[in-house]
């Protein structure tokens, strides 16, 4: 029988026969017209066209069932192959589907149920089909037909072995198609060659005695073992290896407080000896609360992979807050990608590593994921570990999750999750190439979860058993993963036990003299010293760095005003943004002064035309929440988007203007891993409204505010805050000005409130013309953007620079004034306002652009042309215990010189920032007024 020749097929042709049939199933017209004319005469005969029947995603009866009893032989020969080759695709598909589910991953082997669909006879397939061949195409990757036996063989070693994997929920048949292939096609397993089995034993034996050693040494320190997952060093060593081999220069890591010692030492490269120096506890640095515990900290390295290539190896400092840093991970690769011109993540990968309870537990995991394909945020796929403990802390996974897997949240991406017995290392090297290359194929994340379990308590000084007696039982009476994975080499005669007992002697006597030399009064502790750009960035006190002029030439900013206002040729700009385009050619030929948004717009144009790349990010950040930065332009006709800021000089630096994610913490903390990779640039994210930091609270807290003197690594991060009064209700009033504030000391942060968008320009070139970068929080308006008094000519932007302090506009009148007012931010113009209708010329009013850092010298230089005596008020819209007024009297007490004494005008304190009334807000504001000005009845 030909090939295009349809006749009736023989038994010897079934199979070929079968193959074009359901070929022809699928698509008529993917066979000849001679098979398909065939086919179609048999379903004539037989009485029915072939159609599948609607029914349950599982069942046993068949698809396609022989018609009737009167088809004929080679028909019924063919309805009963497509029944049975249907029958067996499902099982396939079960397999592929549910066989993770009774896969043996967990070490200390629980029961688990096995799905019914699983069983050969849940579809309608029992012995007398066994033996009976199906088409290669039954399974992925083989090259010939199997018996429903082998096929079955396969689909237990693919699925239900070491190694179990959920990838059938990815939608694109191709991406299922080439796991199919890889898994299918290797039964999910990797002859490993004797030299690397010697090396994971190797660094098995490293990571098992390492853990001994500390524990003998330092009997009841906290190191937070890495005991029960030691497969976990030989995976990140088998990563690195496949890094190497794909080409990548870099990999940045996260990870929690667990195996992070192990960790650092058998797999980043800190030496022991400064490992041991932190369990000596030796004080190296005398500043009073500087520093962390060792098992937070970070370190970088340089490795030289086996094919010759070198990749350098960060991982990341981090709290105890467990998956925050999966962000700043991130965020760190993005800005090293993007200065390599990595923009598919071809040279560089994020590796972050999780417990198993905090992944299903935190939330800030879910805002990390959500980026992973965001163009702003992409950085060419992620590789996630779990170290699933199978606990968290005392908590068993049935009390803190709702999901059969603590994976549960990553399905929320087109993405596959290789769940793995952490002591089969031989497994572990099987998804770690796998996943590996599917990242590399696919510029997508990839999940390995790693199952042990945790020999000790949630630290080694706790007792699991008073609430795990059973499971720490079974626990105590388990070997380690090295012993286990030695048997096996053994019993293949891979290895001797006088091979590994040397390699375990030779580890421990390394171990012992590195510890010599750690407690010798001569050792030399290296500092931690930071390196590429921020090299030529001096640290210390704000006041050892002087101001910098920040006026750029006139000429450069009428060049960035005149290409704010140009879109390409054919370009149709929404017509209500005609007079925006129009203002600021009008400001660009100094017919117009500049508001704010046109002088931010003027700050980043200008940095980038003089070499330094700019990124905004934030909620709805291209338009702007009060539809006034309009940043990116959107054609009207096709929405086709144009950033003028992008396209204002081909030799200009890169300008990225981000709307992110509804997500605060996430993209808080992926901008400040950004920022802190790129000191030559400027990295700015802002809030929706500056209340909506609190949900970014942690990154606040334990990165932006305290990582310089906890890890010594800075960042010159800026938050952009909208922050004022207004009668908008409590939740969209205050940027929460004083936690800011309780957390400024020892110059960790600057905290701002320009009132002129001149102002605001200096303050954000300062940010980067300045040799000294620490986080700056900006308090931004909202009503004032519009604000008729808050305009710059265009001079002033030229000239001069940010001043920390801000004089009456009255100066004439400054002998006659018998009070003077402090405040800050938009109530400046309410103030100015009630003066000039009120005519009190006998009231300054003076504005603390920047409340933090600021000298008391600053101040009483301020104060200093107002007569001795004068009282001085400081004026703020927030309640009392709110806003800046707790933290200016503990810094500057009441006494500020010459008899002038500091008071406060406030609103009455408040559990709640702002009334919800905006008439009741009108009557308050009035009052403050009246308070401030002595009017008060």
């Amino acid at each position: 029988m030909s090939h295009t020749t349809a006749e009736t097929p023989g038994p010897a042709n079934l199979a070929y026969a079968e193959s074009l049939f359901l070929d022809y199933l699928r698509d008529p017209a993917s066979v000849s017209p001679e098979w398909r004319e065939y086919f179609a005469q048999e379903a004539r005969a037989a009485g029915s066209p072939p159609s599948p029947r609607l029914g349950p995603s599982f069942r046993p009866a068949g698809l396609f069932d022989p018609p009737n009893d009167t088809c004929r032989g080679g028909a019924c020969a063919i309805w009963q192959i497509a029944a049975l080759q249907e029958r067996a695709g499902r099982l396939v598909h079960a397999y592929r589907v549910r066989g993770h589910l009774v896969a043996h991953i967990d070490p200390l082997d629980r029961p688990r149920q096995r799905p019914p669909e699983l069983d050969a006879s849940y579809h309608g397939l029992g012995d007398a089909e066994m033996e009976r061949e199906f088409t290669q195409r039954t399974v992925s990757g083989v090259e010939r037909a199997l018996t429903l036996r082998e096929i079955i063989d396969l689909l237990g070693e693919t699925y239900c072995r070491s190694i179990g994997v959920q990838f059938m929920h990815i939608a694109d048949p191709l991406v299922r198609e080439w796991l199919q292939a890889r898994m299918e096609g290797t039964r999910n397993r990797l002859r490993l060659p004797r030299e690397e089995q010697l090396r994971i034993l190797t660094e098995l034996t490293d990571a098992v005695i390492f853990e001994e050693f500390i524990q003998r040494k330092y009997i009841g320190a906290k190191r937070f073992s890495l005991e029960g997952a030691e497969s976990l060093i030989p995976l990140l060593h088998l990563v690195i290896e496949k890094a190497g081999e794909q080409g990548l220069d870099e990999i940045v890591m996260g990870m929690a407080h667990r195996g992070r010692l192990n960790v650092l030492a058998n797999v980043i490269g800190k030496s022991p000896q400064g490992i041991f120096r932190e369990f000596e506890d030796v004080v190296e640095d005398g500043r009073p609360g500087a520093g962390d515990v060792k098992y937070h900290v970070g370190y970088t390295s340089r490795r030289e992979t086996t094919c010759g290539r070198k990749v350098d190896i960060s991982l990341c400092f981090n709290p105890s807050h467990l998956e925050f840093v999966n962000p700043v991970a991130q965020g760190r690769l993005r800005a090293k990608q993007e200065r390599a011109g990595d923009l598919r993540g071809e040279r560089g990968m994020a590796v972050l590593i999780h417990g198993d309870a905090a992944l299903a537990g935190q939330g800030i995991v879910q805002e990390t994921l959500n980026m992973s394909q965001l163009p702003g945020y992409a950085i060419g796929g992620t590789l996630h570990v779990v170290v699933n403990n199978q606990i968290g802390f005392t908590t068993s996974p049935e009390e803190s999750r709702s999901s059969a897997y603590a994976t549960g949240v990553a399905q929320m991406l087109q993405i596959p999750i290789f769940h793995v017995n952490g002591e089969d290392p031989e497994a572990v090297a099987q998804v770690v190439r796998l996943a590996m290359d599917f990242r590399a194929a696919f510029h997508r994340d990839v999940f390995i979860d790693m199952y042990g379990y945790r020999r000790h308590g949630h630290n080694e000084g706790d007792e699991p058993a008073f609430t795990h007696p059973a499971l720490y039982g079974a626990i105590r009476r388990r070997s380690s993963v090295r012993e286990g994975y030695l048997g096996h080499l053994l019993e293949l005669g891979g290895v001797t036990r006088a091979e590994a007992d040397e390699i375990a002697r030779r580890r421990r006597e390394t171990l012992e003299r590195d510890l010599k030399e750690a407690r010798s009064p001569k050792y030399v502790h290296r500092a931690d010293v930071l390196s590429g750009a921020w090299r030529t960035i001096p640290a210390g006190p704000d006041q050892s760095v002087p101001e910098v002029d920040t006026g750029a030439p006139p000429e450069l900013l009428r060049r960035v005003l005149r290409g704010l206002a140009r879109v390409p040729d054919g370009f149709q700009p929404h017509p209500k943004l005609a007079r925006f385009l129009e203002a600021r050619a009008h400001m660009a030929a100094g017919r117009q002064p500049l508001d704010w948004a046109a002088a931010e717009a003027a700050a980043l144009g200008t940095l980038a035309l003089q070499g330094h790349p700019v990124r905004l990010s934030g909620q709805d950040s291209q338009r702007g929440t009060f539809s006034h930065r309009h940043a990116v332009l959107h054609d009207a006709r096709d929405g086709s988007p144009f950033c003028p800021l992008s396209h204002l000089a081909p030799e200009q630096a890169r300008v990225a203007i981000v709307n992110s994610p509804l997500s605060e913490a996430g993209v808080l903390g992926f901008e400040y891993g950004y920022s802190m990779e790129l000191p030559e640039g400027l990295t700015l994210w802002e809030a929706q409204f500056g209340d909506f930091c609190n949900a970014a609270q942690v990154i606040i807290d334990q990165f932006i505010s305290s990582g310089e003197d906890k890890w010594q690594r800075r960042s010159g991060l800026v938050l952009l805050l909208p922050h004022g009064f207004e009668g908008q209700g409590p939740e969209h009033s205050s940027a929460r000005l004083e936690r800011f504030l309780q957390l400024a000391a020892e110059d960790n942060i600057q905290v701002a409130a320009p009132t002129t968008p001149a102002q605001y320009f200096h303050l954000l070139c300062r940010q980067v013309a300045r040799p000294w970068r620490k986080p700056l929080v900006v308090m931004t308006p909202k009503s004032l953007l519009r604000h008729p008094r808050v305009a710059s000519p265009i001079e002033e932007l030229a000239r001069g620079r940010f001043l920390r302090i801000l004089p009456d506009e009255l100066p004439e009148r400054q002998g006659e004034v018998t009070r003077v007012l402090l405040c800050s931010g938009k109530v400046y113009y309410d103030l100015a306002a009630y003066r000039e209708e009120s005519a009190r010329g006998d009231a300054a009013i003076l504005r603390l652009e920047q409340l933090y850092p600021l000298s008391r010298q600053a101040l009483e230089q301020a104060l200093a042309p107002y007569p001795a005596g004068t009282p001085v008020f400081w004026v703020q819209e927030e309640p009392e215990n709110m806003g800046a007024w707790s933290f200016l009297q503990r810094r500057f007490g009441a006494d500020l010189g010459r008899g002038m004494r500091l008071a406060g005008v406030t609103r009455p304190e408040s559990a709640s920032p702002a009334t919800g009334s905006a008439a009741m807000h009108r009557l308050e504001q009035a009052a403050l007024m009246q308070a401030a000005f002595g009017d008060a009845e």
